[in-house]
């Protein structure tokens, strides 16, 4: 009998605050939970440091550029088949309830159904959403450090909805195999909003953690000896410095966003259980990328550093693949999406980047290949990709010094060894791995491009009020912090 799928994908988590990961401090036992009963993977990278590319490339199985899809109010053409499409194909009828952060009138991309959508509008231009008194703390600002600390995000609200749409998903798969019919294999993607800043927690959670939670291992103060890239993004965003308040109350409630988000995947692992569907259930979680806070001085995401373009990755297929183990070989989310229709026996995606990982996972084939890449381009002249191979990760930054890191000998990424040279070999070999199917330039003027497009896909939305069929209804009232 084919498997049931159970994907659950977080926004912005970084794999250094999850217990299996290895952090003391934080209370993720459900998640835990997961690994405890499958695999934990300790190198996989996402293909863009930022939220649509990102997620469109995990749908599409194929690297940003390829999509034509680095920023995110890019769009991803509908033409492109997607995991759904080939879950689909494959005789499932693919459910996603939450986030996608899909772009444009397509808010299926090939899921046949999705009770919860997300808090923007479908369309670029769409009407928007405002977080009253914590506008602006979602996006890449010192706002978002500023008002942080014991209170409530929308977001934290939406995620609350997914979680009872997909108990309520699952209860009614229970109530089907309990009344005699046997149900076809299920696929259901679930899609929170959390731990993506605002750094706002409820109180409860963010008293779990008040004054239980380390400064960050690595500091690096602003000076003009920081690489062009970071001094810039530094200065752009207000965080040359960040005082301590601002820092640890931050970081406190990141804390407590990722044990929320844990004790609602548990709601849902709960529900899974009780109705007697776990045993066959293939569960994968996975993020669409990390979270700095506040490490290398930097917070959000937007790097190739490992809190922000390394995430967590989960595997549990019971009596399938083996339970409690560990894996460090290293692979991208693009592989996940080719494991996935590789489990569900559904077609593999015709021009999908992506390796199922099964072979390796049940020592059937050991000639996986270490090696991923990211992406961050944007119109402000960011053209960065990254390439991690073996134990080397080399940064380029188009017209920009290039870096490299020997991530076996130097897990912080504190040791630039692009200059050395006795590393130019690996630093000539990286950069054309790059550079292979990749032209910075290409990539500019489809950026210009598009950027000239979006400008009538805006005001057409503006004028001509489109219907979100597909919207969660963020209310300014949802956020709020608390009194001190």
């Amino acid at each position: 009998m084919k498997p049931n799928l159970l994907y659950i994908h977080s926004d912005q988590h970084s794999p250094s605050v999850l217990g299996c990961y290895g952090d003391p401090v934080v209370q993720t036992p459900h998640l835990d939970s997961i690994a405890a009963r499958g695999i934990v993977f300790e190198n996989v990278y996402c293909p863009s440091p930022i939220c649509v590319p990102s997620r469109m490339a995990m749908l599409a199985g194929r690297h940003p550029h390829e999509l034509e899809v680095w920023t995110n109010d890019q769009i991803l053409d509908s033409s492109i088949p997607t995991l759904a499409h080939a879950m689909g194909a494959g005789g499932y009828q693919p459910v996603l309830i939450g986030r996608m952060h899909s772009n444009g009138p397509d808010q299926l991309h090939g899921y046949t159904d999705r009770p919860v959508g997300d808090h923007g509008p479908n369309h670029v231009g769409g009407s928007g959403v405002t977080h009253g008194i914590l506008a602006g703390t979602a996006g890449p600002g010192r706002v978002s450090l500023e008002k942080s600390g014991p209170g409530q995000s929308a977001y934290e609200v939406h995620d609350d909805w997914v979680t009872a749409a997909a108990v309520d998903y699952l209860n009614q798969a229970g109530l089907q195999k309990r009344s005699g019919f046997e149900p076809e294999p299920f696929s259901l993607s679930v899609g929170f909003m959390l731990p993506h800043q605002p750094f706002v927690a409820r109180r409860e959670d963010y008293q779990m953690y008040e004054g239980r939670i380390a400064r960050p291992r690595i500091e690096t103060p602003y000076s003009d000896d920081l690489h062009p890239y970071f001094k810039s993004w530094r200065e752009q965003c207000g965080i040359i410095e960040v005082d301590d308040e601002e820092m640890m109350r931050s970081r406190t409630a990141y804390y407590g966003l990722v044990t929320a988000m844990d004790r609602m995947i548990g709601k849902i692992l709960r529900a899974l259980k009780e109705n007697n569907l776990i045993d066959n259930t293939l569960i994968i979680y996975m993020s669409d990328h990390g979270e700095q806070i506040g490490e290398h001085g930097l917070w959000w995401k937007q790097t190739f550093y490992e809190n922000s373009a390394g995430i967590p990755a989960i595997i549990s297929w019971p009596g399938v693949l083996p339970e409690g183990e560990r894996c460090r070989r290293v692979a991208s989310s693009l592989d996940f999406n080719a494991t996935m229709l590789d489990a569900l026996e559904a077609p593999p995606l015709p021009n999908s980047d992506g390796r199922s990982l099964l072979p390796l996972l049940k020592g059937e084939d050991d000639s996986w290949e270490d090696v991923a890449f990211s992406e961050y381009c944007t119109n402000l002249g960011c053209l960065h990709r990254m390439v991690r191979q073996d134990e080397w990760k080399l940064n380029y930054y188009h017209g920009q010094p290039t870096q490299l890191f020997n991530l076996e000998e130097d897990p912080d990424e504190l040791i630039d060894r692009s200059d050395d040279p006795a590393c130019s070999e690996i630093v000539n070999e990286l950069t054309a791995e790059v550079l292979d199917g990749w032209n910075p330039q290409e990539i500019q003027r489809k950026l210009e491009e598009r950027s000239n497009d979006k400008g009538i896909l805006t005001a057409w939305a503006k004028n001509t009020q489109p219907e979100d069929r597909y919207r969660w209804q963020l209310k300014p009232e949802m956020n709020f912090l608390d009194e001190s």
